[in-house]
């Protein structure tokens, strides 16, 4: 069984360790229910927020910095840690954390097969779970950036 950190402190052992991924630019509900979910599934929610890098990479903008979204995921009371991925190996952190549940979201591009495949050749075999959508017609993080720049917000 693991112990996590949140903040300075040690917090107790969790048996069922949930983790999920995101950027989590403008925070809304759609994230919101996304986390809340996913925190459902176990005892301990793990965040992996997505870094600055990363974005850059998929030639993605960013409004608020990965320091700055790391502090608003790990503010959330049902958020037991929030953590950065690492930057060459998207798997490094799932290893080190070895959770029993991972959440995607319903937008995440990965597949839950290629996923279990990857995470088997690994060793590890945690149950992967689809979250589903909340309003995406609405509470979509690309939606929200399109109308605060088309309204100049």
């Amino acid at each position: 069984m693991k112990q996590l950190r949140k903040g300075s402190e040690i917090s107790k052992p969790f048996p069922k360790i949930v983790m999920c991924f995101g950027t989590f630019d403008l925070l809304h509900l759609g994230h919101l229910y996304y986390l809340k979910q996913a925190k459902k599934q176990g005892d301990c929610l793990v965040v992996v927020v997505a870094r600055d890098k990363t974005k850059q990479l998929q030639k993605k903008l960013t409004v608020f910095s990965e320091k700055e979204r790391l502090e608003l995921i790990q503010s959330l009371r049902w958020v037991d840690k929030a953590v950065l991925g690492h930057l060459k190996d998207h798997f490094k952190i799932i290893q080190e954390i070895n959770p029993l549940v991972i959440c995607l979201g319903y937008d995440h591009p990965i597949s839950e097969t290629k996923l279990k495949e990857k995470l088997a050749r690994l060793g590890l075999k945690p149950k992967i779970i689809r979250i589903s959508s909340y309003k995406p017609n609405q509470q979509k993080s690309s939606l929200l950036k399109e109308l605060i720049l088309k309204h100049n917000f």
